[in-house]
């Protein structure tokens, strides 16, 4: 009756409602409704490719809209660079960043590692109360860490 990958998204779906991840709950919705209107053949291989790139640029226009609306200025840039917490946060932002373009290798190549990515983020997020923070810099950290287990000759 149903499709192997309706019953899927289903369980997503309602692992989103569990976990109140709203961003999960829309993404099934809309999963659901390009099926029904049978325009999933035709969009999904091409959301599928461009979607984490169309992710970024959203993600990163919303970054900078403090800057573009002058909530932020140089004077607070320079201000900021006097505190420690400053550099640390400096520092994390560069290393997340990097780690993330090797995400999105790491998916671009082994794209089955989403599901165990998602499936990660819903468990952390309804067992640990934890935050929803996308698949990127969960990628990113996987691709560190499995090069790390990769290094280890006894994994071989």
């Amino acid at each position: 009756m149903f499709s192997s990958s309706t019953i899927f998204l289903l369980i997503l779906f309602l692992l989103g409602y569990i976990a109140k991840n709203q961003a999960i709950m829309v993404a099934v919705y809309i999963l659901f409704g390009m099926k029904l209107l049978k325009i999933d053949d035709k969009l999904f291989p091409y959301i599928q490719d461009k979607g984490i790139g169309w992710g970024v640029i959203i993600i990163t226009v919303a970054v900078l809209i403090p800057i573009a609306n002058g909530d932020i200025g140089l004077k607070d840039l320079l201000q900021s660079v006097k505190s420690y917490h400053a550099w640390v946060a400096l520092i994390a932002g560069m290393f997340v960043a990097v780690i993330a373009k090797y995400g999105l290798s790491l998916l671009a190549n082994d794209p089955e590692i989403t599901t165990a990515l998602v499936v990660g983020t819903i468990i952390a997020v309804v067992v640990f109360q934890g935050v929803a923070v996308g698949p990127l810099i969960g990628a990113g950290i996987a691709y560190v860490i499995i090069r790390m287990l990769d290094a280890l000759p006894f994994l071989k």
